[in-house]
């Protein structure tokens, strides 16, 4: 059955009005950005800046060491996508082919461990990094973050595990193949598409993370960039705008480019590469 012409136009206005929320505040973010303190200021904001600057972007790159926290922030975001991914895989092997109470104690794991704010996380969790030596420091702020990401990107696996033939797996199995082998030959190339995604949501969440951040790391010169994007914000909580929201454009871009990186992954089909050469 055809769609009809307005309901196809109420369709796109749809899509359009959608996309135009997700991208006003990176549009504002991004006018605000190139604007000079006197518009900064003004009474009346305009989209376009009408005397486009780049002083606020030299500012926030002079003013604090925002490459280096940048570049701490990229290691720590990859480590982590790297470690959920490797652990959550083979976690979820096993849980969605041998059914029964490990993958039920599972899936409440799941479900109580989002229920858990961060405030009544952090005080245990700072007591058992300071006991193993892990207080301002990468590795223990990857551990936390790879703990913290880990129940939905195994929620997130397990739903794609299931997904696919166990037929294929008997085959390897029939053809001499072990678990390992069956796992990293046959199951993992078909979970390509959730591979990425959780590598995506791991990559993100770490990449944006502040509260961990802010109390697990004290050495201003070991800070991520959500962390040092606050040092623009005075004592008496006002915001110098300008170098503020360039900082802030320049510490999305990582994440955009990640996304564009691997979004053809995301859109890829679930049986790429279960047929043999």
């Amino acid at each position: 059955m055809r769609t009809r012409p307005a309901a196809r136009a109420a369709q796109y206005a749809a899509l359009l009005a959608y996309l135009v929320f997700l991208a006003f505040p990176l549009l504002w973010l991004l006018s605000t950005a190139f604007k000079p303190p006197r518009e900064l200021a003004s009474l009346h904001p305009t989209w376009i800046p009408r005397h486009p600057t780049l002083a606020n972007f030299r500012r926030a790159l002079d003013e604090q060491p925002l490459a280096h926290a940048a570049l701490t922030s990229l290691l720590v975001a990859l480590v982590t996508a790297a470690v959920a991914v490797l652990i959550a895989t083979p976690m979820a092997y096993v849980i969605a082919r041998r059914p029964g109470l490990l993958s039920r104690a599972a899936t409440g794991w799941v479900v109580v461990s989002q229920a858990f704010p961060f405030v009544l996380l952090i005080i245990p969790l700072f007591l058992l990094l300071r006991r193993l030596r892990l207080i301002d420091s990468a590795p223990g702020l990857v551990l936390v973050y790879v703990v913290w990401s880990l129940p939905f990107a195994l929620w997130l696996l397990v739903g794609q595990m299931r997904s696919v033939p166990v037929e294929l797996e008997e085959a390897a199995a029939v053809d001499g193949a072990g678990r390992v082998r069956t796992l990293v030959s046959v199951t993992a190339p078909l979970l390509a598409p959730g591979i990425v995604a959780t590598a995506l949501f791991a990559f993100v969440t770490a990449w944006n993370e502040f509260f961990f951040a802010l109390v697990l790391l004290k050495s201003p010169g070991k800070q991520t960039l959500p962390v040092v994007l606050t040092h623009f914000i005075g004592a008496e909580g006002v915001a110098d705008l300008g170098p503020l929201a360039a900082a802030a454009f320049l510490a999305t871009l990582p994440s955009l480019a990640f996304f564009a990186l691997v979004q053809k992954r995301l859109s890829g089909g679930l049986l790429a590469g279960a047929v043999k050469s």
